[in-house]
């Protein structure tokens, strides 16, 4: 008699995993998740789990919200697929665009959709490239990010990202993409070098690579307003605006990559805020929807679009993208996303929770393993050392995070650990007992790794 296939044998069986060890999920299998309830989510077993990181940095409205599974239940009803393609439009693409452009923290004029933001990055280097053929520059189209930065993973937004792990055995970063330095004071600040004396260093070291490449090469400067997969590296001080100046000395495009801090998750609507940016292009996506629709936005200034549309016409067409770019029920959820955002002031309560967050995982900053903490808003990150002078880790780089990860598992919660830090990002719904909670668990995690490192 032939047993039984679990769904986690069909998974093993059938399913190709991304940012996975295909050889070790052959053996350890999924974790497989049934079911989601405000910040929570459940196992097949019925266990569960505080969902620490919201899903992948996006569900700010956590899981099953009625409003959002409502919108795009009339949406299906209504329209449940057009394009916007050749002079079409519907509804709910037409009012988000009008929303976010009067949500925008500068000017912006229009907005091109895209499914995620790594089609919107990749769609903004067409852009940019497009843009500045139109304007007689056709030598002008490097892109320069930061080491640890990132962007997306198809071949474009890849080599704009600047992590190791997305990049080894793919061939990219792509010629013309380039990489300054990570903007990390703990890590690369030299010894007594202030926040701000480290942001003269990288300002002068990005001035430095315009001059060597030839400012004529160089088209835009690419950067989270904080940095999220790279490890929740927040800016030190004066960094963005010294950054931003060296980019207008130079006439280099400013673009954020607002995909994980915009709609609330630094205490302010948009990470250009807190950070004192004045982007030409922003890149917005996770949380525009809570991730219950795939979509992502671009929004340009009216210096680009006017470049774009001259270049359009005189070519014929935009020859740019997707099936899905304003897909109406997509569309429609972001609205309603918004609105709730709105509505129940959760930008403000996620400063508030915020604070709650980092006032609670500071009490960790004098552990034995634990060399920094740092975050901004309802985002944050525990780094974990083996020596607290040196910084060294313990053993190779990524054991005490791989293995207090698992033990917050085991202890009911889902975070992420980015080589030894170990990052959270809760739902912006979070309540003072949740948040109390993720603390809890990080600390009954932190207690098992110390046990397991002494015996």
């Amino acid at each position: 008699m032939t047993p039984t296939r679990t769904l986690a044998d069909k998974d093993r069986q059938y399913h190709l995993h991304p940012y996975t060890n295909a050889r070790l999920h052959e053996q350890v299998g999924p974790l497989l998740i049934e079911r989601g309830e405000g910040v929570y989510v459940y196992d097949e077993q019925g266990k569960q789990y505080l969902e620490a990181m919201s899903g992948l940095w996006s569900a700010a409205l956590g899981f099953s919200n009625q409003r959002l599974i409502a919108a795009a239940e009339q949406q299906l009803r209504t329209l449940p697929f057009y394009h916007v393609f050749g002079h079409k439009a519907h509804r709910p693409s037409i009012e988000l665009a009008e929303k976010l452009i009067e949500m925008a923290p500068v000017p912006m004029s229009k907005v091109f959709f895209t499914n995620s933001g790594s089609e919107a990055n990749d769609s903004v280097v067409k852009l940019v490239w497009y843009y500045n053929n139109a304007r007689g520059k056709p030598l002008k189209k490097k892109f320069i990010s930061r080491q640890n930065a990132y962007h997306g993973i198809t071949v474009a937004s890849a080599s704009l990202t600047g992590l190791a792990a997305n990049q080894r055995g793919f061939d990219v970063p792509l010629p013309g993409f380039l990489h300054v330095g990570c903007p990390h004071h703990y890590r690369h600040a030299l010894p007594g070098e202030s926040e701000e004396q480290f942001a003269d260093r990288l300002a002068a070291e990005l001035e430095q690579r315009i001059l060597s490449e030839g400012a004529e090469t160089i088209a835009a400067f690419i950067g989270e307003p904080l940095m999220g997969a790279g490890g929740v590296i927040v800016p030190p001080r004066t960094y963005w605006q010294k950054i931003q100046a060296v980019c207008r000395r130079h006439d280099i495009l400013v673009i954020a990559d607002e995909v994980i801090c915009g709609f609330g998750r630094t205490g302010n609507m948009f990470g250009s805020q807190t950070f004192a940016i004045q982007p030409d292009v922003m890149v917005l996506s996770k949380q525009l929807s809570s991730s219950y629709q795939p979509i992502a936005a671009i929004l340009i200034n009216d210096e680009l679009y006017q470049g774009i549309a001259e270049q359009s016409n005189s070519l014929g067409t935009l020859g740019h993208g997707f099936t899905g770019s304003a897909h109406p029920v997509a569309t429609a959820v972001a609205l309603e996303n918004l609105k709730i955002i709105e509505e129940e002031q959760l930008v403000q309560h996620a400063a508030a929770m915020g604070q709650r967050l980092h006032a609670g995982l500071r009490e960790f900053a004098d552990h034995p393993l634990v060399g920094e903490v740092r975050g901004c808003g309802l985002i944050a990150a525990v780094e974990l050392v083996g020596n607290r002078q040196t910084k060294a880790p313990h053993g190779s780089p990524g054991t005490l995070g791989r293995y207090l990860a698992g033990r917050a598992q085991e202890h009911g919660m889902i975070t992420r650990a980015m080589g030894d830090a170990i990052a959270f990002c809760p739902p912006l719904i979070s309540s003072e007992a949740e948040i109390d909670q993720l603390i809890q668990r990080f600390a009954y995690a932190l207690d098992d790794t110390s046990h397991w490192l002494r015996s």
